[in-house]
């Protein structure tokens, strides 16, 4: 077993689980080298992770202080969310994958000095929650409204990823020791505790540590808290008030049986993505029956076409539960009002890349990199100082007010810090991580996830010795050169992520037709005896092309979007004529859509150039009469959703009606 113990530093360990197909590389196998991700990358761990780092260990973001003041290193008082450990853990496990990356030890001394005052902070027994633990006035899970597990849940998965990158114990010890206070409290069948756990990372936690340590009451006790659900009558008692329940907290129905993702939508793909990891390890058949049935919801009826889910701040679920943050019925997808959490889409991909372990299919990847492209990457800035929480299809002026009240977290521009500060470490951490995503590994293969230049070095599972170097422009152009720089001497599987949205896309081996076909979302598998210095070459056309949404989205009935490869392009006022309004632009369908590279511009990307058509505002009645406007022609460009809102406050949209002559 020595190949599979070989990888057990993985984000997701699964080198080991018994039901996955593509196992998940060690972290640092794979470093991105020029382009687009390494850019990003880079701009996390010089930018993004310190400037974050000042933020939640000084005075603003508090994070720090809190666990300084429950070690007694301080005095104060506890601010911040409810949930802003787990932020704190989140922002140290993307300093772990940068330490990971670049082996600064002066990052490793800032998280020992990091993990000196968790320590210090815990309670002889185990338990460690700044939010109760500096309030006279709150005891130890007596309400879920105070998201101890979620904290727990990133505890876990921080303290996981620190051990497998460093080999250290020291934040390991205070995981472990928390894990069996959870389990003391929580494996009983107690009427008080059946119902927390409704924010679901510590399944996804509990998982890891399990694979991590090989205790495997870890792994009954996430079993667990996916069991309990729907087994109890939903009706507020002691340990809800203050939060809504049912639906809104993926507690009305038991998960087997369910058939439509609800609620929150961050909660719910925690949830699922917890419990791709229990099936991972179990091979429960009702339980990955129902992950595919929810899986298929998500992302054919509930998804926009950046990726992002979670349609509304405000409404109803299915069974008419009050939900925040959530989702709400199919087809159901408004523009200017969608609310699109960044975790929310983050967690999109998080659940994706645990069913693409499971099942080896490319639509799980295809889905990933959508999110990161687009509605993942919109929620941070270009210099990587700003936030969005919210991302919007439409962003217009003046139609929302917000200030309306306290829990108002949509803003029209980014924001350098966010009361509710769960977003930025999430995507942050992701960034850092994500080459950790762009590999997989197969009984006698390596599977090719994501593109972008990168060096791969790494063992197989059988511990065959595997190099691949990666060359390429991606996004911004669809040649991809993958070469050969060590292998072992047998037959072996190299496979090819074909894209989904890709068109006649090509596949050759030194220069020479692979004789595979390249059909589009599969992978295509290349077998042959390998030799140093193959080279192979996949050639996915970058065609820029017009989408439109199925015709019951009726927010996007008779409009179109650009995109050009993975990447979605919006129109921006910056773009148009001052006084423009975004509501009165529409694009010309018979003019061509050209691609141009602007390596200057906003971090360096490609720009789309369209020709615009631009309608006079006839006022502001609620219905006129109408004849056959008059256009005025613009020809301009449009910019990667990501990308907006990088160049002042801005009108912005994805969808445009478009004019056929």
């Amino acid at each position: 077993m020595t190949s599979l113990h070989a990888h057990n530093k993985a984000i997701v360990a699964n080198s080991e689980s018994p039901f996955v197909k593509l196992h998940a590389i060690n972290f640092g196998d794979c470093q991105w080298t020029k382009g687009f991700w390494a850019e990003k990358t880079q701009k996390a761990v010089d930018v993004m992770i310190p400037y974050m780092g000042d933020v939640l260990c000084g005075d603003i973001g508090h994070a720090l202080n809190n666990f300084k003041i429950a070690a007694g290193l301080k005095t104060g008082e506890h601010k911040g969310m409810y949930w802003h450990d787990g932020d704190f853990y989140k922002f140290m496990e993307a300093k772990i994958y940068a330490y990971g990356l670049s082996k600064d030890a002066a990052l490793l001394t800032e998280l020992d000095e990091y993990i000196d005052i968790l320590s210090k902070a815990q309670e002889p027994d185990g338990y460690l929650q700044t939010q109760i633990q500096l309030d006279p006035d709150a005891d130890r899970y007596e309400n879920r409204k105070y998201h101890e597990m979620y904290n727990t849940g990133h505890l876990f998965i921080s303290a996981c990823a620190h051990f497998r990158i460093t080999g250290q114990r020291n934040f390991l010890d205070i995981a472990i020791k928390h894990a069996e206070l959870l389990y003391t409290i929580f494996f009983p069948d107690t009427k008080h505790y059946r119902r927390f756990g409704f924010n679901q990372t510590q399944i996804m936690g509990l998982v890891e540590l399990y694979r991590t340590v090989g205790d495997k009451k870890y792994l009954t006790l996430a079993q667990k808290f996916i069991d309990r659900r729907g087994t109890y009558d939903i009706v507020h008692d002691s340990t809800t008030v203050g939060y809504p329940i049912g639906d809104m907290v993926q507690e009305r129905t038991p998960l087997r049986e369910e058939t439509d993702p609800v609620g929150h939508a961050v909660l719910a793909l925690y949830y699922y993505a917890g419990a791709a990891d229990v099936f991972a390890e179990t091979g429960e058949e009702a339980l990955i029956t129902a992950l595919n049935r929810l899986w298929e919801s998500v992302t054919q009826k509930k998804m926009y076409a950046t990726g992002a889910v979670g349609q509304t701040h405000y409404g109803a679920s299915v069974n008419r539960d009050m939900i925040e943050e959530g989702f709400i019925d199919d087809y159901m997808m408004p523009n200017l009002t969608a609310y699109n959490e960044t975790c929310a889409n983050l967690c999109n991909a998080m659940f994706s890349f645990r069913m693409l372990g499971i099942h080896g299919e490319a639509k799980y990847a295809d889905i990933i990199e959508l999110v990161m492209h687009n509605s993942g990457l919109s929620g941070i800035s270009i210099e990587g100082k700003d936030y969005f929480y919210a991302n919007p299809l439409r962003m217009l002026h003046g139609v929302r007010d917000y200030d309306a009240h306290a829990d108002v977290t949509e803003t029209p521009d980014r924001e350098g810090y966010l009361a509710c500060f769960c977003c930025p470490p999430n995507l942050v951490r992701t960034i850092s991580n994500l080459s950790g995503w762009a590999y997989s590994l197969t009984d006698n293969g390596v599977h090719v996830n994501l593109y972008g230049s990168n060096n791969l070095a790494t063992t197989m599972l059988d511990g065959s010795a595997i190099k691949l170097s990666q060359d390429t422009d991606y996004p911004w152009k669809g040649l991809v050169k993958l070469t050969v720089d060590e292998c072992k001497s047998g037959a072996f599987d190299i496979a090819l992520r074909v894209p989904g949205w890709s068109t006649g896309a090509t596949i050759t081996v030194n220069g020479k037709d692979a004789g595979v076909t390249a059909t589009p979302a599969t992978y295509a598998v290349l077998n042959r005896e390998w030799q140093v210095g193959d080279v192979i070459v996949i050639d996915i056309p970058m065609e820029t092309t017009f989408i439109e949404g199925h015709p019951r989205i009726e927010e996007v009935r008779n409009q179109v979007a650009v995109k050009r490869g993975p990447v979605v392009y919006c129109i921006e006022s910056p773009d148009l004529p001052e006084g423009t309004n975004i509501l009165d632009v529409y694009i010309d369908g018979e003019e061509p859509l050209k691609a141009q590279s602007q390596p200057e511009f906003l971090g360096g990307l490609t720009t789309i150039e369209a020709k615009l058509l631009l309608r006079e505002n006839k006022g502001d009645a609620m219905y006129r009469n109408v004849r056959k406007p008059k256009w005025q022609e613009l020809s301009t460009q449009l910019v990667p959703y990501y990308a907006w809102s990088n160049r002042g406050t801005a009108e912005m949209t994805v969808f445009m009606p478009v004019v056929w002559r």
